[in-house]
């Protein structure tokens, strides 16, 4: 009866190894959801580094077509 009760006990995990296993699986979490924030800020870096290109070229076209459309002659 003894054996079988000690057979009982020994079988599975203890609780000291099931929290350290929980605290393995929090953090690959936690290191996952780190990676998915690092590729979603570089991704938006990208983005908002795209359209400072398109405003900064809008821009020079505009002065470029103000130029072109100014009246030609002499100035006062």
């Amino acid at each position: 009866m003894i054996a079988g009760m000690m057979s009982f006990v020994a079988c599975g995990p203890s609780a000291e190894q099931k929290a350290a296993e929980q605290a393995r699986l929090d953090s690959l979490t936690a290191d996952s959801i780190a990676q998915v924030e690092a590729a979603a800020a570089a991704e938006q870096t990208r983005v908002n580094d795209s359209i400072a290109q398109v405003e900064a070229a809008a821009a020079e076209q505009a002065k470029a077509d103000s130029i072109a459309n100014a009246p030609k002659g002499k100035k006062k």
